[in-house]
């Protein structure tokens, strides 16, 4: 479904403009080396890059750094390179019933108050056209650097200065609660600091861990992390008769873990020469455990015993040849070599070896030995524990320093889900940053862990 960029919801908020509350900017053409920031925020990705344009907006001094000379490279790579950029079937009654975290409710407050609706309010008014896939998820039509473009043209219009590439070295936080970094390009200090990176996954756009050393710094505590949407492998031997099925794809139901903890989904999977991928498995693997199995039906939907005792009683030809009527047929000859069985005309099998076959096919159950880690990883689970940070304002238990985005322990399912929080965690973060002079940020419970 393909979006035109005339008609918008009257229900769109629009980023730093009217319904911003705008604080007013010192317009002095020059401003003191040693004079204070209103807010640095480290990382130029998808939150780091959003929360600088609104604060900017509003009328602080934004400074945003990063180790890269580039930004929002995850966006610039996502969705088959049309960003992936949000999802219009999150549920705002429960937001946090799409993202996984050691409190799933945490992130209903942002996700509540910068809804997917806003976000494409603003990609509207900028032009952008895009379309919508199945289950609601929202593509770029041309690029997903249009998405970039429109991030940086908003940081632009809030005056935000950019200092890229460079590396922040050390940072100090004095008794009056000033930030000072040291970078390679100089000190600065400011009162609001806004930590916008610290997601490990896909390290060779230039992932790091420095948010979670800053936050273990500043003595919050961390959730374990490990890579989310991410391949998983089986071990050489074990995996040897499902090898030569790689590339073969089809949609499955999918499940692992039990109670709260238990995923399930119906998606695309596909076969690879190491193990399993697809959206079905990507989507699991957030909610897999090291050495627990995962649950396969391979024909969802199907009833499988009543297909396979119709077939006995009407066909002759083999089982792998009926079975290539309910699955992919190179599955079918893969399977039935397992069981010698069912290596024959499908009429000469027992209603027994039948039944036994269906139960395996809708409840394959395996174990995989791992993942394909951090290099194939979309998101990063775990981070900066939720028990230190505000719902309301993503400040966190030490005073002017926030998180935002990948680095905080939640994390999203496959679909735009994640970006959403990027953008949705931002917003609420430079909604909260206090106004230029405000140097008793205590006195607010606004800004207070909550």
């Amino acid at each position: 479904m393909s979006h035109g960029t005339g008609n918008r919801s009257s229900d769109f908020k629009q980023l730093g403009r009217i319904t911003h509350p705008r604080i007013e900017r010192d317009e002095s053409p020059v401003t003191p080396p040693d004079t204070p920031w209103d807010v640095v925020i480290v990382g130029a990705g998808a939150a780091g890059l959003f929360c600088a344009g609104i604060a900017g907006q509003r009328g602080l001094r934004v400074l945003l750094l990063d180790h890269s000379d580039k930004v929002a490279e995850k966006i610039r790579i996502s969705g088959g390179g049309r960003a992936n950029f949000s999802n219009r079937d999150l549920d705002l009654q429960a937001p946090h019933k799409h993202f996984i975290s050691a409190n799933p409710h945490f992130c209903r407050s942002a996700l509540s108050r910068y809804t997917p609706a806003d976000f494409v309010g603003l990609v509207t008014r900028h032009g952008i056209p895009f379309h919508e896939k199945h289950k609601g998820q929202l593509f770029c039509d041309r690029s997903a650097d249009d998405l970039v473009q429109m991030l940086l043209r908003e940081a632009d219009a809030g005056g935000v200065q950019r200092w890229q590439p460079c590396k922040v070295i050390a940072v100090r936080c004095g008794a009056d609660t000033l930030y000072t970094l040291d970078t390679d390009r100089g000190s600065v200090s400011t009162r609001s600091l806004v930590v916008a990176t610290g997601g490990l996954s896909i390290p060779k756009i230039g992932a790091t861990d420095w948010g979670h050393r800053l936050a273990k710094q500043f003595g919050l505590r961390l959730v374990d992390t490990r890579p989310g949407l991410v391949p998983l492998t089986f071990d050489g031997e074990g995996w040897a008769p499902y090898a030569s099925l790689a590339g073969m794809a089809l949609p499955v139901g999918i499940s692992t873990g039990a109670g709260a903890a238990r995923g399930a989904f119906v998606e695309d999977l596909l076969f690879t020469h190491r193990g399993l991928s697809g959206p079905a498995v990507l989507q699991i693997s957030s909610y897999w455990k090291p050495g627990t199995p995962i649950q396969l039906d391979l024909a969802p939907g199907t009833d499988l015993p009543a297909a396979l005792l119709h077939a006995k009683a009407t066909s002759r030809r083999r089982v792998a040849n009926e079975l290539a009527a309910l699955v992919p047929s190179r599955l079918a000859d893969a399977w039935v070599q397992s069981d010698a069985d069912w290596q024959r005309p499908v009429a000469e099998v027992s209603n027994k070896a039948l039944q036994r076959l269906a139960d395996r096919l809708a409840r394959w159950e395996l174990v995989p030995t791992g993942t394909e880690g951090y290099r194939k990883a979309e998101v990063t689970l775990g981070g900066v524990d939720t028990r230190d940070l505000s719902s309301r304002t993503l400040e966190s238990k030490q005073p002017g320093l926030y998180f935002i985005g990948e680095v905080v322990d939640v994390t999203g399912w496959l679909g735009g889900y994640n970006f959403q929080w990027a953008w949705s965690s931002a917003h609420a973060c430079a909604m909260a940053l206090p106004a230029p002079q405000s140097n008793d940020r205590s006195s607010s419970s606004i800004n207070r862990p909550t």
